[in-house]
């Protein structure tokens, strides 16, 4: 039987990043209570403003900053990234290796119940899913995402690791096609069903302790080989408190 699942707080890390802030626009309807991390202090009224209830300043290469953001959160929502540029192929001291594992550190010590990880087709048994070319481009963020999904695995944590194709900035499709065990899957998918996919996966027991490639029915390039179908608990993302901030 499956024990019904109650959280309280969430954080959402990364959140300044365009993902982060779909995460923010999804969970802002909810009945949890929202922790944003940012590096800037620019980025807080503007995190506010998605749905904040709180802003937390972080640096997650600091292991003390990423026990300061997880404290009191029951879920964390990872979507830490290196910006575009030389460090992506030469790996050179990644957020998505050394700041996922300090964060993944830091709740299993906080006894966090749920972690979310963003990751990306391309990495581990996924590397089919993306052409030669922009794996050798992106090579050192390939091997730092699986050095934490290798991390998160092993943590004892409960988790839901997510693997999107491209990403895009165009209107949330509604139709996403959810693969396992990598292989040549392979797409794009817009950031806005990203994020609705990373919220409901604590809610959602299909999902528990799996790694799951996305792309949009439309954005699909390659074919599932392994088509999984997904009952979303999105009843438990859209049921909250009503645009508690309007």
């Amino acid at each position: 039987m499956t024990r019904s699942r109650t959280f309280d707080r969430a954080l959402v890390a990364g959140a300044s990043g365009e993902t982060g802030q779909e995460l923010l626009s999804v969970l802002r309807p909810t009945d949890l209570s929202v922790r944003a991390t940012t590096r800037s202090y620019a980025n807080v009224d503007m995190l506010e403003r998605h749905g904040a209830d709180d802003v937390h300043v972080a640096d997650f290469f600091e292991s003390a900053d990423a026990v300061a953001a997880v404290d009191d959160c029951d879920i964390v929502y990872c979507a830490l990234g290196t910006p575009p540029g030389i460090r992506h192929t030469i790996g050179a001291k990644l957020v998505d290796r050394t700041g996922v594992i300090n964060l993944i550190t830091a709740a299993v010590g906080a006894g966090v119940s749920y972690f979310v990880l963003e990751s990306a087709i391309g990495v581990g048994n996924s590397k089919a899913g993306l052409a030669l070319p922009a794996r050798l481009l992106i090579r050192g963020s390939l091997l730092a995402k699986r050095d934490a999904e290798t991390a998160l695995r092993r943590s004892g944590l409960e988790y839901t690791i997510v693997r999107p194709g491209r990403l895009t900035n165009d209107p949330p499709s509604g139709a996403v096609v959810v693969n396992e065990g990598g292989g040549s899957f392979s797409g794009s998918i817009p950031r806005a069903d990203v994020a609705q996919v990373m919220a409901a996966s604590p809610f959602t027991p299909d999902t528990r302790n799996r790694t799951l490639e996305v792309a949009s029915r439309d954005g699909m390039t390659n074919e599932s080989s392994n088509p999984v179908n997904i009952d979303w608990a999105n009843d438990r993302i859209t049921a909250g408190r009503e645009h508690r901030r309007l």
